[in-house]
């Protein structure tokens, strides 16, 4: 029987693909960040963002993001058993439910449908992510 093989990940991009990542790690780093602030924003879903383009062009950033105390847990979870904390699926089933009515008084019919059918279909999904 041969000895089981170490998993082979992925090198970091080089050049310009490693800038672009970098800039998309940044971005989504500002995004999660705004998110803290702003209650619509998802935080940690922005931070999961930048975590993976970070992982692709500079990983010891996304070790930070990982490593970090309030944010951290949330994102290994996701990155190790692709799970979500109950308190995370209920944030998150009532942010979109807020933002249907939310929609609905700012821009009317039929743009209340986006948000009506991001609830229908990624509610139920990650209601059934493990916890």
């Amino acid at each position: 029987m041969p000895p089981a093989e170490e998993p082979e990940f992925a090198k970091p991009a080089t050049g310009r693909m490693r800038l672009l990542w970098a800039a998309g790690g940044w971005f989504f780093v500002g995004l999660g960040t705004l998110g803290i602030f702003l209650p619509l924003l998802p935080t940690v879903v922005f931070y999961l963002l930048a975590a993976w383009c970070f992982s692709k062009s500079h990983p010891h950033l996304a070790e930070k993001l990982y490593a970090n105390k309030r944010y951290g847990p949330h994102l290994v979870a996701w990155r190790d058993r692709r799970a979500v904390s109950r308190k995370g699926k209920v944030s998150a089933i009532l942010a979109m439910s807020a933002s249907v009515p939310f929609v609905y008084f700012t821009l009317g019919w039929p743009l209340v449908l986006i948000p009506l059918a991001v609830l229908v279909v990624l509610g139920p999904w990650i209601w059934t992510r493990a916890e």
